[in-house]
């Protein structure tokens, strides 16, 4: 590994500190703490344009920035996957998040899992929910960890103990988020953003110019050194077949991680999560650009760099020691706060999901919330132990991590508008869709087609063959949130209890 530079360093902890700091400061109103509520949606008082910078900031990660270049300077085209993806994601989300958000709202509900338990009655399934989003945010908040040790790795060579500063920093971001809950990252990503769309637009400008003499010599460029680079492969392992599935599971995915949804129960209203849907793909113009950084960083890295690093080995080639500073910063900081924000999903999983559904159902709301926010400390821990001690498994169980995610869709979305579907048949399909997933990645045989693609069409295909069996103690089974769904016992169900 090359020399660190001494400037860039400085910089990148500075900057560092202070948004920890922010982080904190964020958080001093003593009434940020007061509940679960509270601490882990902040109320649901944020307006569209906070909740346009957290999902943001949420979903675009260090790991967006790193992976998709590592992705183009080895694969090509084949990382265009994320844009379609993220768009299909936020045309669904238009449809189904307002409506979420409302019962959300209504209810008091704070996961994902919550929403199962009252809308099928069962402890069960939402258990099962929230082991499955903690179990895979795990490895998801392991990556963000693998982002900020590369990039601390690449900026403070021969000067710094890598894994004691990012122990450290890691420790400061779980104190702040113990500290601040939701708020805390919530103004720390207005920084980051910023910073996002400032260095990034930068740096698609400059290197081109600085390496090639512009974008038209660069594309040039491509196509006569790496034409590989534009294409899809149309058949193999992770062809044409692959980068459609990828897209679709990976768009219905997106919302049902515990970290989106969180971001998505802190809005105001209904209408912010509307707006969220027609402008959070603004961000795409950020991932394209992304995506040339690694055509850049093929050309003019030399043979032999490991792909990991293609971004950052390309910052240190090209800039000093301020414009790494800058660079380095932005990519830490896409690191540390989506971490923040993942710990609160998991930890409000465990705490109300798994601690409260099946442990201590009459425990007091104050112990909760204390619980609740003590769990971030748990769920970072854990990420960092995984972290160091399987470096080289997080990508795969993060891709693993989607096809695992995208099975609870179901559970979610379509249970918003189909009355009828029911509880046993919904928790059967979960797990069938888990074990095909699981079998077909564990032996090899997708076939080209993304692994989660088979578990949720196994998943639904359950649902449909078995809800017929279940349906009718479904059809006289209501409860609050049903009602508010579909207002109020069905025309059918009023018939059938009269005796038409």
């Amino acid at each position: 590994m090359q020399q660190g530079n001494l400037t860039a360093l400085s910089i990148t902890i500075c900057i560092i500190l202070t948004v920890v700091l922010i982080g904190f400061l964020a958080g001093r109103d003593k009434a940020t703490r007061s509940s679960v509520e509270e601490w882990s949606v902040g109320g649901r008082r944020f307006g569209g344009l906070l909740v346009w910078f957290l999902v943001g900031a949420d979903l675009y990660t260090a790991y967006t920035f790193l992976g998709l270049t590592s992705t183009a300077y080895t694969a090509g085209s084949l990382a265009f996957f994320a844009i379609p993806y993220s768009v299909l994601a936020y045309f669904i989300s238009y449809f189904f998040l307002p409506k979420l958000w409302k019962v959300a709202n209504h209810h008091k509900l704070t996961t994902l899992a919550d929403y199962a338990r009252e809308r099928f009655d069962s402890k069960l399934l939402s258990s099962l929910i929230a082991i499955v989003g903690v179990l895979m945010l795990i490895p998801y908040i392991c990556l963000q960890l693998s982002g900020i040790q590369d990039t601390l790795q690449v900026a403070g060579t021969g000067f710094i103990n890598v894994k004691v500063v990012v122990i450290t920093s890691f420790f400061l971001v779980a104190l702040y988020t113990f500290f601040s809950g939701i708020k805390g990252p919530t103004y720390t990503a207005i920084i980051k953003d910023v910073l996002v769309w400032a260095i990034m637009l930068f740096m698609v400008v400059s290197l081109p110019i600085m390496h090639f003499g512009g974008w038209n010599p660069m594309v040039d460029k491509i196509v006569t050194e790496a034409p590989q680079l534009l294409t899809i492969p149309t058949e193999g392992p992770k062809g044409i077949p692959w980068f459609i599935t990828a897209s679709f599971v990976s768009a219905l995915a997106l919302f049902m991680w515990a970290h989106a949804a969180t971001g998505v129960f802190t809005a105001k209203s209904a209408d912010a999560i509307r707006k969220n849907a027609l402008y959070l793909p603004l961000y795409n113009i950020v991932l394209i650009l992304v995506v040339f950084l690694g055509f850049i960083a093929f050309l003019v890295l030399p043979d032999g760099t490991d792909p990991r690093f293609a971004l950052l080995a390309l910052i240190q080639t090209s800039y000093g020691g301020i414009g790494q500073g800058l660079a380095y910063s932005t990519i830490a900081l896409a690191s540390l706060i989506p971490c923040s924000i993942m710990a609160i999903g998991a930890s409000n999983l465990f705490a109300n999901n798994i601690y409260r559904d099946l442990i201590n159902p009459k425990v007091k709301g104050a112990k909760l919330t204390m619980i609740t926010r003590g769990m971030v400390f748990v769920v970072i821990g854990l990420a960092l132990l995984f972290g160091l001690v399987f470096p080289q498994a997080l990508v795969s169980l993060q891709l693993l991590g989607v096809s695992g995610m995208v099975q609870i869709f179901p559970a979610i979305v379509v249970s918003l508008f189909w009355r009828n579907q029911t509880r046993e048949a919904t928790i059967i399909g979960l797990l069938v869709g888990l074990a095909v997933t699981f079998t077909v990645y564990s032996t090899g045989t997708s076939l080209g087609i993304y692994e989660g693609f088979w578990g949720l069409m196994a998943n639904f295909a359950a649902i449909v063959v078995l809800n017929p069996l279940f349906v009718k103690k479904a059809k006289f089974s209501t409860n609050a949130v049903k009602d508010y769904l579909f207002g109020g016992k069905s025309k059918e169900v009023d018939l059938v209890r009269k005796g038409a």
